[in-house]
C-alpha cells in the first residue's frame, strides 16, 4: 500500500468534482474514485436548463465532463473504480476498490442517491428512460417537450404531490397514479393537489406500460378494482417514489438517518466521524439539485482543508 493520500473523494457528481476543484486549487492533490455511475444523476439528464452560467442550457453529460476537466486541470487524479469498503476506525482511513487498497487522511463522501423506479415496461434503460420518463420533475418538467401536454406522476407521498403541483405549471393535465385507495401524503399536500384543477388522481390504479417511439406517447393504466385497462395520451411519466442514498458500502460506520442519508452537523458537511465529510445528495434529501450539490462540495473541500491543516 502506498503512502496515504491527503484527501480522497468518493463519488464524481457535481458535489465530488466541485470538491476536487477546490481541493486541487488548495494543493491537496485530491484523488477522486468516481464509481460506476460516474457523473451521478446528471449523466441521466439530457437538457440542463437551470445550472447558472449556461443561458442556452447544456446536456447533463457535457456538464459533467466540464466538471471533470476543470478538476483535472488543478491536479485531481480520477480513478474509474468503485469503493466497496472503508475502515474509518483507524487513522489514516483505509478504503478498498476491486483494483486497489488505499489510505486517506481525510475523506469526502459524495456518492449521491439513486432514484427508485418501478419496473414498468417502456420505462427501463434503453427504452423510454430519459426520453420522457424521468425521476426528477424539478430537473426536467419545464422542458419544451412537456409543455401543454398531459403528464403522469407515479407515487402517493408528499414528493408525488409536490411533483404533480410543479408539473401542473407546464402540463395541460397531470395524472397522479397510486396503487392504494388512500394517499400517503400529508393532509395539506393532498388538499393542495386535489384542489388543483389540472391534477386528476387515479387511485387504486397502476401503470402497466409506457408506449412511444422516440419519446413517450401514451401511458396504459389498469384499474385495480375492475381490471380494466386503458391508454391515455401523454408526453411524459415521472417517478416520485423516493430515493436510496448510496451509503451501504460504509457499513454503518457513519451516522445516518433511518433512510440511510448521512447526517451532517447543520450548516456544515461534518459527519459523525472527524475527518469524514459528506456532500451532495448522499446527505441532502430535500433539494437534490446539481447547484446545491456543487455548493456542498465546495463546503466539504474547504472544511477538509481546514481539518488537514490542524491534524498533521
Amino acid at each position: 500500500m502506498s503512502d496515504p493520500h491527503e484527501l480522497v473523494i468518493v463519488g464524481s457528481g457535481p458535489a465530488g468534482l466541485t470538491a476536487a476543484v477546490y481541493a486541487g486549487r488548495a494543493n491537496l492533490a485530491p484523488i477522486v474514485v468516481e464509481g460506476i455511475g460516474a457523473g451521478g444523476q446528471l449523466m441521466l439528464t439530457t437538457d440542463v436548463e437551470n445550472f447558472p452560467g449556461f443561458p442556452e442550457g447544456i446536456q447533463g453529460p457535457e456538464l459533467c465532463e466540464r466538471f471533470r476537466a476543470q478538476s483535472a486541470r488543478f491536479g485531481t487524479r480520477i480513478y474509474t473504480e468503485t469503493v466497496d469498503r472503508v475502515d474509518l476506525s483507524q487513522r489514516p482511513f483505509r478504503f478498498w476498490t476491486e483494483e486497489r487498497e488505499g489510505m486517506a487522511r481525510a475523506l469526502i463522501l459524495a456518492t449521491g442517491a439513486t432514484a427508485k423506479r418501478d419496473d414498468i415496461p417502456g420505462t427501463r434503460d434503453h427504452e423510454l428512460w430519459q426520453k420522457g420518463v424521468s425521476a426528477c420533475a424539478v430537473c426536467d418538467g419545464a422542458l419544451p417537450v412537456f409543455r401543454n401536454k398531459p403528464l403522469f406522476v407515479v407515487g402517493g407521498g408528499d414528493s408525488a404531490m409536490e411533483e404533480g403541483s410543479f408539473l401542473s405549471k407546464f402540463a395541460s393535465k397531470v395524472y397522479i397514479v397510486h396503487r392504494r385507495d388512500e394517499l400517503r401524503a400529508s393532509a395539506i399536500m393532498q388538499q393542495r393537489a386535489r384542489e388543483n384543477p389540472k391534477i386528476e388522481m387515479l387511485l387504486s390504479h397502476r401503470v402497466s406500460v409506457v408506449e412511444g417511439g422516440h419519446s413517450v406517447e401514451s401511458v396504459r393504466v389498469v384499474d385495480l378494482k375492475t381490471d380494466l385497462e386503458r391508454a391515455i395520451s401523454a408526453a411524459g411519466l415521472f417517478f416520485a417514489i423516493g430515493h436510496v442514498p448510496n451509503t451501504r458500502f460504509l457499513g454503518g460506520q457513519v451516522a445516518t438517518d433511518e433512510q440511510g442519508y448521512i447526517l451532517t452537523t447543520p450548516g456544515t458537511t461534518l459527519t459523525s466521524v472527524p475527518g469524514v465529510f459528506a456532500a451532495g445528495d448522499v446527505q441532502d434529501k430535500k433539494y437534490r439539485q446539481a447547484i446545491t450539490a456543487a455548493g456542498s462540495g465546495c463546503m466539504a473541500a474547504l472544511e477538509a482543508e481546514q481539518y488537514l491543516s490542524h491534524n498533521h
